[in-house]
């Protein structure tokens, strides 16, 4: 990997969680997320990587896996994540930038990114690094943010939004903050080699006065019932896709989780800070959690 990094979207100290999950209105968007997830995941793995973790919304979500690794930027989120899921060794956290992740090749047999692409100023970049870790035939569940929804097409059309819907270039509608054409996905995923197998589009009724006035379990419903045409037509404001890795290499071999985002060495060591055996970088490992996080002179 070459020395530029992007710029990352901290999430340090922030209550997003709460203020826009748990207060914001947000238990449909939720619950058409859970659903989105039961179709697309697996029956049963063994170790998956969740990317953009937060304060663990989604991981209870993942109980076909054997063990999860949650991944965040933030600490603060992942000390949060630790207090929604209780101490167990089920879960591994770890602070570390998505561009650089702190893993050895073909460590795992799962991976979701929901809610974090849209941070990603160089989406083909991070979708590079997450084929790199995944296990030859592993299943990937990427959501994006999709900038030819409805809305954004109606507003474009009435002359009310100055930006093309159509596109394939990002629209960067606040800082660090990305939506995406569907189009330039799909070519950024077969770049890194992903396949993609399935398609759903996802919050068709992300109206606030719809949600007002019809009932949740009704929205939800009729939301399960147009997921599935994603496959054909994509114009809701989130889309989630099911990949699998199409890697020709073996997985990853034995126990070792980690490698140094410096130099690229694997680190056998696990449970107390880590120093790499070949540049002598130090990773501290601080209240359960792992920090890779490469910090600025």
């Amino acid at each position: 990997m070459s020395e530029h990094t992007p710029p990352v979207c901290d999430y340090e100290g922030s209550d997003y969680q709460q203020s826009f999950w748990d207060l914001g209105g947000r238990a449909y968007e939720d619950a058409v997320e859970a659903l989105a997830l039961r179709r697309l995941l697996p029956a049963e793995g063994n170790f998956m990587l969740e990317l953009g973790a937060g304060a663990g919304r989604n991981t209870r979500r993942y109980y076909h896996y054997q063990r999860v690794a949650l991944v965040d930027y933030s600490r603060t989120q992942l000390l949060q994540a630790q207090a929604h899921l209780g101490a167990s060794d089920r879960y591994l956290y770890v602070a570390a930038d998505v561009y650089r992740l702190p893993f050895v090749d073909g460590r795992f047999d799962g991976a979701t990114m929901i809610r974090t692409l849209h941070h990603m100023a160089e989406p083909a970049l991070a979708l590079s690094q997450v084929y790199r870790v995944m296990a030859p035939g592993g299943v990937f569940i990427l959501e994006f943010a999709n900038k030819r929804n409805l809305k954004a097409i109606l507003r474009y059309m009435l002359g009310r939004q100055a930006w093309s819907p159509f596109t394939l270039d990002p629209i960067e509608f606040a800082a660090l903050n990305f939506d995406f054409h569907p189009k330039a996905i799909w070519r950024d995923l077969q770049a890194a080699d992903f396949a993609v197998e399935k398609i759903l589009t996802v919050s068709h009724f992300r109206v606030n006065a719809l949600k007002r006035i019809i009932p949740l379990r009704i929205l939800v419903g009729l939301d399960g019932l147009l997921q599935p045409t994603g496959r054909l037509l994509q114009v809701t404001p989130s889309v989630f896709v099911r990949a699998h890795s199409d890697a020709a290499s073996q997985g990853a071999v034995g126990g070792v989780i980690f490698e140094c985002p410096l130099c690229h060495a694997a680190i056998p060591s696990i449970g107390r800070d880590l120093i790499c055996g070949e540049c002598g970088a130090l990773w501290p490992y601080q209240d359960g959690i792992y920090d890779f996080r490469i910090k600025a002179d």
